[in-house]
C-alpha cells in the first residue's frame, strides 16, 4: 500500500463529483460489483483479489473517468478492506477504509459509511476490544438507512461484542432485534452477497453469539446451520457459514464436555479450507477448549491448526 493513497482517493473523488453517469452504465457497474462480492469471499480468491492491481482506488483502465458510479468508487476500497481484514493485513485495510469513508461522506452514500464503521467493528472484535467494538456498532447503526442491510450487520456486530463482554440482556435484547429486522428479508439475488443481509445469516451469527455467551441455545443454532448448509451432490452452499457453525459447534460441546464431538467438529471447520486468517483466533480458542482435555486425538487436532495457520 503506497503512501498516496489518500491523495488517490481524493483525486477519485473529484472525477467522480464531476461525471455525468447515463442510468445504463450505474446498472452494469451495480452488476459487475455485485459480482465481484460473489466471488471473492473464500480465502485462495479473497488472496488473489487483494494482492491484485484490479483492487486498487482506482477503476481499471476506466475509458472514459466519468463511467464510475459512487458504490463501485466507494464501494471497492470498502471491499478491498473487508478481504485484507480477512487475510490480517492491517495497513492496508486502514488505508483502504479511510479511503472508503472519505469517498462514501463526500458523495453522502450512508450505507457505505455504515458498513465502513461496521467493518471496522469487526475488526476491532476480534482484536479483543470488544467494548469499542460495540460503540462502533452503534454507530454504524446510527448512519445507516432504516432497516438496511449495513443496519442490521452492524446490530449483529454489537450482539456479539455484547456476547464477548458477558452481557447477557444486550446480547439477547440485541439478537431479538437482529431476528426482527431480518425477518421479512427475501433471499438476496445473487446469492452468497456479503453487503445484502437475508435470514440465514442471522442464524449463522445467532449461532456465534450465543456459543460465545456460553447459552446452551447456541448448540442448536449451530445444528440448524449445519443441517442448512450441508454440502449435497457435490454442491456446497455457504461454505463459510457452515465452517463457522462448527467452530460455534466445537465451542458449544467442549463446554458440555462432550471433547470427542468437539475435536471431530474442529477437524471439519480445519479441513474445509474456508477459515480465514481473521478467523484462525477462533479455531485456536476451539483448539485450546479440546486439547485441555487431554484427548488422544489432541495432538492431532493441534497438528491441523498449525497446518492451517502455515499454509
Amino acid at each position: 500500500m503506497q503512501p498516496s493513497d489518500e491523495t488517490d482517493a481524493m483525486e477519485l473523488a473529484r472525477r467522480v463529483a464531476a461525471s455525468d453517469i447515463s442510468a445504463e452504465t450505474l446498472a452494469q457497474l451495480e452488476m459487475a460489483f455485485d459480482d465481484l462480492v460473489r466471488t471473492i469471499f473464500c480465502p485462495g480468491c479473497a488472496s488473489t483479489w487483494a494482492t491484485s492491481p484490479s483492487s486498487s482506488t482506482h477503476p481499471a483502465k476506466p475509458s472514459p473517468p466519468t463511467a464510475i458510479s459512487w458504490c463501485s468508487a466507494a464501494g471497492s476500497p470498502m471491499l478491498a478492506a473487508t478481504v485484507h481484514i480477512d487475510l490480517n493485513q492491517h495497513a492496508p485495510a486502514t488505508a483502504r477504509l479511510r479511503t472508503a469513508a472519505g469517498l462514501a461522506t463526500h458523495a453522502e452514500q450512508d450505507e457505505i459509511r455504515a458498513w465502513c464503521y461496521e467493518t471496522e467493528a469487526w475488526r476491532t472484535l476480534t482484536g479483543g476490544d470488544y467494548r469499542r467494538a460495540a460503540e462502533l456498532s452503534q454507530h454504524a447503526q446510527s448512519i445507516a438507512p432504516s432497516g438496511s442491510s449495513a443496519e442490521i450487520q452492524a446490530t449483529t456486530q454489537e450482539g456479539r461484542a455484547w456476547a464477548r463482554l458477558g452481557e447477557a440482556d444486550a446480547t439477547y435484547r440485541t439478537v431479538e432485534h437482529v431476528h426482527s429486522l431480518s425477518a421479512h428479508l427475501p433471499k438476496p439475488v445473487p446469492a452468497e452477497h456479503h453487503y445484502r443481509y437475508d435470514p440465514g445469516k442471522a442464524a449463522a451469527y445467532t449461532a456465534t453469539t450465543l456459543a460465545w455467551l456460553g447459552d446452551p441455545g447456541g448448540e442448536q443454532h449451530a445444528r440448524e446451520v449445519i443441517a442448512r448448509f450441508r454440502p449435497t451432490n457435490d454442491f456446497q452452499p455457504w461454505p463459510r457459514r457452515y465452517a463457522t457453525a462448527h467452530v460455534d459447534l466445537v465451542l458449544c460441546a467442549a463446554r458440555n464436555g462432550r471433547l470427542d464431538e468437539a475435536a471431530d467438529a474442529a477437524q471439519t471447520a480445519i479441513a474445509s479450507g474456508q477459515v480465514t486468517p481473521s478467523n484462525w483466533w477462533r479455531v485456536r480458542e476451539v483448539v485450546n477448549h479440546v486439547t485441555a482435555g487431554k484427548l488422544p486425538t489432541a495432538g492431532e487436532l493441534q497438528d491441523s491448526y498449525q497446518t492451517m495457520i502455515s499454509r
